[in-house]
């Protein structure tokens, strides 16, 4: 059997592992079974991402809310009747903490009564088989796999099952869930579960989905990778209705959505793990206008601070590059301390919808060059505690002072670094000593004076070589010299004596 505990911490985010740490912690002390469930682990399973974290918990999970904001984390949503509450923990991650419950029908298509009940019981009643999955986190059986319905196989064959011929009887909105699963994972519906599919459409079971049942939808869609996957499967089906009539005579705007998909993976790439619920939701309803939006999303069940975050969002997103592109964000530290403030949710917007370059070249820079010169602040920080620093507000306040140079492209190397930390903190630069000259070794002198002493002779012998070979090239010249007056001499006595015989003659 797979150690499906070392999968799942293997994969979390440490926010994501500090999390589900604290809820173990907190369900031990208050005696509770609590259980990874649903989502999280089909994702861990079938190697999706990990975006929340679902816990189900054999008791109330209220008393854990409590605890859990002591701590910092803050509740979403708390719904009582169903003691469901959503979470935000540490470090933006997202969680539900549900108890564990089964849904008894009196006969199909009424309203459950609710019975809160055993982790089997509460898989067993749950919509498809690859949802009732769970993994235990209680010390006696962490990492144990629950499997009542056999889902981790359907999982493995790419289906989607059903759990009861009343599925989709009992709850409608399971029809829209069910293209949604599939779309979402390429997964095909499982043969028995298409036909009770094709009877509930049949009967016309999709006009019964609730008006807020099909807002959660919608809501879901928006927090999806691939929304318009699950728009089109919903369009083929005609479904699409169903959400809002409008919205199906409009169809979403898939341009917008898919600018915002590629936005996305460029966030991914930098580091970021984005929630674009929002701007995607405003994306899917793109081709509806102000009035026919508010109402959309009145329909979809909204609430009215809801709402308001929603129709005011692109307002906020265009008031802040307005300020971003302004004359006051023309230093990039500044630029930078703005975007570092600024909800990765209308950055994200701004990236898929503006033509402002000024603004865009900012947030660019932000994602690429300028949070990886921050993330190598620690190093200007050692550097300057090499030099002799003793780390403090001062010490700060000159890191700070190298990080907004380099952002103007200033101290790329340690050599510069140094030199601007030197002149920012005061600390200058050591003499250098200079070496004392050392007295030879009586070794080293002997070996010193044998080579003076072979130079020396090499000198003589190279000087005796040249005198010798100076004196045999004179004699060289001289021979010759010698050898013409030689012979110029007998020349000189015959015409003497010729002459003196003819004076002689006279």
């Amino acid at each position: 059997m797979p150690d499906y505990m070392f999968l799942l911490e293997s994969r979390l985010s440490p926010e994501q592992r500090a999390a589900m740490m604290r809820v173990q912690e907190l369900s031990a002390a208050l005696g509770f079974n609590v259980y990874l469930t649903g989502g999280t682990v089909r994702d861990l399973i079938t190697g999706a991402s990990l975006r929340d974290l679902d816990f189900s918990v054999e008791g109330n999970p209220s008393r854990i809310a409590r605890e859990l904001e002591k701590g910092g984390a803050k509740v979403l949503v708390e719904d009582e009747k169903y003691r469901h509450v959503e979470v935000l923990f540490a470090g933006d991650c997202e969680g539900s903490i549900s108890a564990a419950r089964d849904d008894y029908y009196v006969r199909p298509g009424t309203r459950p009564e609710i019975r809160w009940s055993t982790i089997m019981e509460d898989l067993r009643r749950r919509d498809f088989s690859l949802n009732a999955i769970a993994i235990s986190l209680n010390p006696a059986s962490r990492g144990l796999l629950l499997d009542p319905t056999n889902g981790l196989s359907d999982i493995e064959h790419g289906e989607v099952r059903a759990l009861s011929i009343h599925s989709f009887t009992n709850q409608p909105v399971r029809l829209l869930r069910l293209l949604r699963f599939a779309a979402r994972m390429g997964f095909k519906v499982e043969q028995r579960t298409q036909e009770w599919f094709d009877l509930a459409i049949e009967r016309n079971l999709q006009h019964s989905i609730e008006p807020e049942g099909a807002g959660t939808e919608l809501q879901a869609v928006a927090r999806e990778e691939r929304p318009s996957v699950v728009f089109k499967a919903w369009e083929e089906a005609k479904l699409l209705e169903v959400i809002n009539p409008l919205l199906a005579k409009k169809h979403p705007d898939y341009d917008a959505i898919n600018r915002l998909m590629k936005v996305r993976e460029d966030l991914f790439t930098a580091g970021f793990r984005p929630r674009l619920a929002t701007p995607m939701l405003l994306a899917i309803l793109g081709r509806l206008k102000d009035r026919e939006l508010s109402h959309a999303l009145s329909r979809a069940g909204f609430r009215a601070a809801e709402m308001e975050v929603a129709l005011t969002f692109e307002e906020k997103a265009l008031a802040a590059q307005k300020e971003l592109a302004g004359k006051k964000m023309q230093a990039p530290v500044d630029a930078y301390r703005f975007l570092e403030r600024l909800p990765l949710e209308q950055m994200a917007y701004l990236l898929a919808e503006s033509n402002n370059s000024g603004a865009l070249s900012k947030i660019r820079a932000y994602l690429h060059k300028w949070r990886p010169i921050r993330n190598g602040l620690p190093q200007a920080a050692n550097e300057l505690e090499a030099l002799g620093m003793a780390r403090g507000e001062k010490f700060d306040q000159i890191v700070e002072q190298v990080f907004a140079m380099q952002l103007t492209g200033r101290g790329k190397t340690p050599e510069e670094r140094e030199k601007i930390l030197r002149k920012l903190s005061g600390i200058k630069e050591q003499p250098k000593k200079k070496e004392k000259e050392k007295k030879p070794s009586k070794s080293a002198a002997k070996a010193h004076a044998h080579a003076a002493a072979a130079v020396t002779a090499a000198a003589h012998q190279k000087h005796a070589a040249a005198k010798a070979d100076a004196h045999h090239a004179a004699k060289a010249k001289v021979a010759p010299a010698r050898a013409a007056s030689r012979a110029a001499a007998p020349k000189a006595h015959a015409s003497h004596a010729g002459g003196a015989k003819k004076k002689h003659h006279r």
